[in-house]
């Protein structure tokens, strides 16, 4: 009589057919770093199993990605010169620029999404160009040099653009920029809600991106605003984006699932370094079984909303999905 809930979860086999949630593959997307040179593959210590790659070697981590079944990557650049304006993200002959073209000739198979960004090329280390005065960005200068930025990435053979530099109106800017260049079926995978959190430490190392003064809470998202966050997702649907995201993933459930129930787009989140670091290290001393909270955490991902998620436990996560299917 008091059953009702154990009965449907005594057997496996029922427990199975009734799972509602399940991780595929299919939901990953692998962050790469292209790092300008040759032969260089450096791990990054406060995120092991992450590497700085040069365009030679990020050619066979995607031959790797592949045997696993991975087949979406998104690239961050590192170039060997940063300036003011970040104007090797405006080259065609920059660092991803050049990787764009390397990967699709090596690997035409693969779905390459590039993050749309100034903080990794600048020298002071801040998302676009300086407005001096305020000591924080332009917004309206840096929209101009996005939608120029976006379209070398398009001519380079980039899948998809992510700009991740929440500048009010970018979205708009990069989906006329593109249009006007002939890439109207190039979709926008908008860093929507992005917050200015401190879970972003470790990427600063690998990016080499950490400001070189101040920080970045003028253009990123306060933590404690819901509205706020939700009324970005909407503003970047409203403006043409196609896919929406969330940023940091793990402390931002609750705006994960808000935003979901506002939206019928497709939902993205990023599953940052400094969840995946944490992580990393609860595993390495002992205090939890690493595989089993990975796995949970990305579930719970999806299960919150998420249709994509992009990580750094992607291909960990791989290998436990693909065992699981032997």
């Amino acid at each position: 009589m008091f059953k009702r809930f154990r009965r449907v979860r005594i057997n496996p086999k029922l427990r199975d057919l009734l799972t509602q949630t399940k991780l595929s593959t299919d939901d990953f997307i692998y962050p790469l770093f292209i790092k300008e040179g040759e032969k260089i593959k450096n791990e990054i210590g406060s995120m092991p199993g992450v590497f700085q790659l040069s365009i030679d070697e990020a050619i066979k981590e995607c031959l790797e990605l592949k045997k696993l079944g991975l087949y979406s990557i998104i690239l961050f650049g590192i170039p060997k010169i940063k300036d003011s304006i970040g104007s090797d993200a405006l080259c065609e002959h920059g660092v991803i620029a050049k990787a764009i073209r390397a990967i699709k000739e090596a690997h035409p198979d693969m779905f390459i999404s590039t993050d749309l960004c100034f903080c990794e090329y600048t020298d002071h280390g801040h998302c676009g160009i300086l407005d001096i005065e305020k000591e924080s960005v332009d917004n309206d200068k840096t929209l101009k040099i996005l939608g120029e930025q976006a379209v070398i990435h398009a001519k380079a053979g980039a899948d998809m653009i992510a700009p991740s530099g929440m500048m009010d109106g970018m979205i708009v800017t990069i989906r006329e920029a593109l249009d006007k260049a002939n890439f109207s079926d190039i979709p926008i995978m908008s860093y929507s809600t992005k917050f200015a959190s401190s879970y972003y430490g470790p990427f600063r190392d690998v990016a080499e991106s950490t400001p070189s003064f101040g920080d970045r809470r003028s253009y990123q998202m306060n933590p404690a605003n819901r509205d706020e966050a939700i009324n970005e997702s909407i503003e970047d649907e409203k403006e043409g984006a196609d896919i929406l995201m969330v940023k940091p993933a793990l402390a931002y459930l609750d705006i994960v699932r808000d935003i979901k129930n506002h939206t019928l787009l497709p939902l993205a989140v990023y599953n940052v370094s400094g969840e995946y670091a944490m992580l990393k290290l609860a595993g390495k001393e002992g205090l939890v079984d690493y595989d089993k909270v990975m796995m949970e955490t990305l579930l719970a991902f999806k299960r919150a909303g998420a249709d994509i998620i992009i990580t750094y436990h992607a291909k960990e996560a791989a290998k436990i999905l693909n065992e699981s299917k032997i």
